[in-house]
């Protein structure tokens, strides 16, 4: 059985909620390092080049209480 990808799913007038890794490194307020944010950009551009009715990201800054 093949994996369905972003490709294979009709977006068109869905809400999507996608997960996204933006835990970026930060230096006080300013992000150190984009990969991560510029690394979803293609997912994002595709689905939103299917007109869902809504895109939401959902992702995470940091670790919980700050453990390590």
């Amino acid at each position: 059985m093949d994996k369905l990808t972003v490709r294979d799913v009709d977006f068109r007038g869905k809400r999507v909620l996608v997960r996204v890794d933006f835990n970026v490194p930060l230096d006080g307020e300013t992000i150190t390092d984009t990969t991560r944010i510029r690394a979803a950009f293609p997912t994002l551009r595709h689905i939103l080049s299917c007109k869902p009715q809504a895109l939401i990201l959902m992702s995470h800054l940091g670790r919980p209480n700050g453990e390590r």
